[in-house]
């Protein structure tokens, strides 16, 4: 934890921490482990207020949680030098004015002792608005390259907790990326040498899938992965070897979903083949499964990591700063993964890479415990003392602006760069 220095004047009201996230399940779904590990921490539900963007999943997954919400209008500055492309940044560079002064409204009238900017497009008015009115910013980047958004966010922010060592932005603290409670409770469960082949055999028996042949994870987030898609159905139906077995679990995604089984084709014999739309149990897919094909967004690696699959990534090409890509080496330089490009993700490739890794249950051992041990289960309760920490009326943080770096620290973390 870090040390306390001077007082900061005190904003406190009846909320503790307003939590800037929107857009992608990528920016909420962290934010959402953060807000529920103070929960835990004997915090008040209702003190815990979520600021969101009207385009986003915000509307669906904040509420559901059980947090308040409020968005903001307007949306991110896009990129490209057309004539188009400039006129709609400075529709969404004017709209930005006008969510900061909403944000401004909100953070006055909720009296917050500190904001949490967890990305996305509605993080940067929000925490602009609390820089400005003296309220302490603690910033979450998950990605290991920085977007626009948060690297803005991180020149005002106190400390920057990072879930790559790498990651280049200003006092940073290394925390790992926050998996939601209800995920790292399993991930640490079926970790126990134990209980691991009894939590596999159970998983699989839920989702009915066989119990003695190697399983294969497929997705690509709730919308699926048009790539990923169309080279499962090609393996399944026409390059995979019949003589070993495999069951394969498909997360297709909503986007390739309506009419899918006609695009799939016949599915060849020796293989178990199920797909769904999307699955709200991947924490019992995760433990089934003795390999992934996936894409690399920052939450998928924090949660392969924690259970311990490998995986075939292919990173999403044309991803924000190629942070896909980033995403996927650091698990592959660490052994537990392999890396796929996206333009060679077909078929037959597909069929080749899993053939020789489904079969050998040495070289997946290793590479789950590899996996394993970049897993850091604690990553929302850290983020959450830091909350705590630069909340309280003793700060860590000399009192110089918003740009300050001067930070010590007590063991119990991650030094700051």
């Amino acid at each position: 934890m870090l040390e306390a220095g001077p007082h900061i004047p005190d904003v406190s009201g009846a909320v503790f921490a307003l939590v800037a996230a929107g857009g992608t399940a990528g920016h909420i779904l962290p934010a959402l482990a953060v807000a529920e590990a103070l929960v835990e921490r004997g915090h008040q539900t209702s003190s815990i207020h979520f600021v969101g963007s009207r385009r986003g999943l915000d509307s669906a997954l904040v509420p559901q949680a059980g947090f308040g919400l409020t968005t903001l209008p307007g949306r991110g500055v896009p990129r490209g030098h057309k004539p188009a492309d400039l006129a709609r940044a400075a529709a969404a560079i004017g709209s930005l004015g006008a969510a900061t002064l909403a944000a401004m409204a909100l953070v006055v009238r909720l009296r917050p002792r500190v904001v949490l900017s967890a990305g996305g497009y509605a993080s940067v008015p929000c925490s602009i608005a609390a820089a400005l009115l003296g309220v302490p910013v603690v910033l979450v980047n998950v990605d290991s390259v920085p977007g626009a958004a948060s690297r803005v966010v991180a020149s005002i922010a106190k400390v920057s907790a990072v879930a790559f060592k790498d990651t280049n932005l200003p006092r940073a603290v290394l925390t790992g990326a926050p998996l939601r409670s209800s995920i790292a409770r399993v991930a640490e469960s079926a970790r126990v040498e134990t209980t691991r082949k009894a939590s596999k055999l159970e998983a699989r028996a839920a989702l009915g899938l066989p119990l003695d042949i190697p399983v294969l994870l497929a997705f690509g987030g709730s919308l699926g992965a048009g790539r990923i898609n169309r080279a499962i159905a090609e393996m399944v139906s026409s390059f995979w070897d019949v003589s070993l077995p495999l069951a394969v679990w498909h997360v297709v995604g909503g986007r390739d979903w309506p009419g899918w089984t006609a695009a799939l084709g016949h599915v060849r014999s020796g293989i178990f083949y199920r797909a769904v739309e999307y699955e709200d149990r991947m924490s019992m897919a995760y433990i089934a499964a003795d390999l992934a094909v996936c894409r690399a967004g920052a939450m998928t690696i924090a949660e392969l990591a924690a259970f311990g699959l490998p995986a075939l990534l292919v990173p999403l090409p044309g991803a924000p700063g190629d942070h896909q890509n980033h995403n996927a080496r650091a698990l592959v330089s660490a052994g537990a993964a392999e890396l796929l490009e996206d333009t060679q993700c077909t078929g037959r490739r597909l069929a080749e890479e899993v053939s020789s890794l489904a079969g050998d249950s040495a070289r997946l051992g290793a590479m789950g415990a590899a996996g394993q041990s970049l897993a850091r289960l604690g990553a929302a309760e850290h983020i959450a003392g830091l909350l705590e920490h630069f909340a309280s009326p003793a700060r860590s943080l000399r009192n110089k602006g918003p740009g300050s770096s001067e930070v010590r620290v007590v063991p119990g973390g991650d030094e700051p760069r």
